[in-house]
């Protein structure tokens, strides 16, 4: 019997301005998610899919407040509203944001935090749990095979999985490291950021697979209401290029087969995205080794188009960039560090008048006829050529940030060479920046952001 999993198409009227006008949806496109939701859990069993706690356990896509980059607030309440209306014991909602962002201050930029207020539903921030050690098994020769599972996640969704119903609520994206970011790569938050920097380069979806083999969603959901291309991270600037508003919904119990219906909309197949073929060859798919193996329950038959996943080439002119001639991952120390440089360019007025460095296999001329500030990304790039460049231009003109993926020290030297302030990056009060902060910090997070300061200091 194959998997069956649901596409709904939404007929309720999207905005008709440019999508770089982040907006709420209208309440007629909440009402339809609500009924859209309401219509697909009851098919798939309705309060019979609730397990012995009755407790519900979210995960959004919560990795930033940036526009188009998380699942729409209106899914997330739909699906909080519909586990009150059906016996519910708790819901919870939990995430862990990526680098250089605290997650109760995500909660509060994405409106989650007050749905939570609003609802009842307890807001769980993964970067203050402590933590129980994990392996990854999938390769012999990974940078570490060692990550923190925060012990929320340990507790609830892997020593009492027969006993919570664990729901994920992605959002529809590409991803310019990953091919997409869908149910798997959504679990990408439960190790600790500072886990997450090792290997974040060819080896990514080998590490996204054996997240999976410890945890899987019961229910997955992804949110298609835009559809994000050239990466998961759009410009905002650039969002009538990068956003695409597909008004969609898929959703099935197995969460591989459902995030390969939703790459298919891209175009994407398991060629395409290693996480999702790697699951189906190491029998983490349920069964499920193709497309063909699923019974798709709508049409999807007008997405014939493969979209691009790479980021679109919109980056200053007097940012001088320099990629190793042996290797430059694109999962890590190229398209993480360029992401940003878009975004503070395209979306802040960043400056540029500087050089990166990225990689490995560097020409020793090239690297000396370097002048001014250099930022040097990634540990390749730094054992290679970082003492040169300090010896000779000094430390103050030469910034760092290692691993394969330190996004949070990127963002700490982009934003003293670019000019740009972090608190550009939270558009709320800085009344509520700060109590949040505060609260993350008194409750012990693990979150890698860079300091207020540091459009003023260099930290790295």
């Amino acid at each position: 019997m194959k998997t069956k999993v649901y596409v709904r198409h939404l007929e309720s009227e999207y905005q008709k301005e440019s999508r770089t006008k982040f907006r709420p949806l209208s309440d007629d496109m909440a009402r339809e998610i609500k009924a859209v939701v309401t219509e697909i859990f009851d098919d798939a069993g309705g309060a019979a899919l609730l397990k012995s706690s009755g407790n519900v356990y979210i995960k959004p896509n919560g990795i930033d407040g940036k526009a188009y980059c998380f699942t729409r607030p209106e899914l997330v309440q739909a699906v909080i509203e519909y586990w009150l209306e059906h016996g519910a014991n708790k819901i919870y909602l939990f995430e862990n944001s990526t680098q250089s962002n605290y997650t109760r201050l995500v909660y509060e930029l994405t409106g989650y935090a007050k749905i939570c207020r609003k609802l009842g539903a307890v807001p769980v921030y993964l970067d203050e749990d402590k933590g129980v050690i994990y392996e990854f098994k999938g390769r012999d020769d990974y940078q570490s095979n060692k990550f923190e599972l925060p012990n929320f996640v340990v507790k609830n969704l892997i020593e009492d999985k027969d006993k919570n119903l664990y729901i994920s609520l992605p959002k529809l994206k590409t991803h310019s490291m990953a091919g997409v970011t869908l149910g798997v790569k959504n679990q990408w938050a439960f190790p600790r950021q500072s886990d997450r920097g090792f290997d974040h380069n060819h080896l990514l979806g080998n590490k996204l697979a054996d997240v999976l083999s410890y945890v899987r969603p019961d229910f997955t959901i992804i949110e298609g209401i835009e559809g994000t291309i050239y990466g998961h991270y759009p410009v905002t600037a650039l969002a009538d290029k990068a956003v695409l508003p597909l008004k969609l919904i898929i959703a099935g119990k197995n969460v591989v087969a459902t995030d390969m219906v939703g790459a298919r909309v891209f175009g994407l197949g398991l060629e395409d995205v290693k996480h999702l073929r790697l699951a189906c060859e190491n029998g983490l798919s349920e069964g499920v080794k193709s497309i063909d193996d699923i019974d798709i329950d709508g049409d999807i038959s007008m997405y014939n188009t493969k979209y691009p996943t790479d980021l679109y080439d919109a980056f200053p002119s007097d940012v001088k960039l320099i990629y190793g001639k042996k290797m430059a991952c694109k999962e890590g120390c190229v398209n993480n560090p360029l992401t940003l440089l878009q975004i503070m360019y395209n979306d802040h007025h960043g400056k540029g008048g500087w050089t990166m460095v990225m990689g490995k296999g560097f020409d020793t001329e090239e690297i000396d006829a370097i002048q001014g500030k250099v930022l040097v990304v990634g540990h390749c790039a730094i054992e290679e050529v970082g003492d040169r460049l300090v010896r000779r231009l000094g430390k103050r003109n030469v910034f760092f940030s290692g691993k394969c993926n330190e996004l949070a020290k990127s963002a700490a030297a982009m934003f003293y060479l670019m000019k740009v302030s972090p608190l550009e990056f939270a558009p709320i009060s800085p009344l509520v920046s700060i109590k949040c902060v505060l609260l993350a910090k008194l409750h012990g997070t693990k979150a890698l952001v860079p300091s207020l300061l540091s459009k003023w200091i260099k930290t790295v």
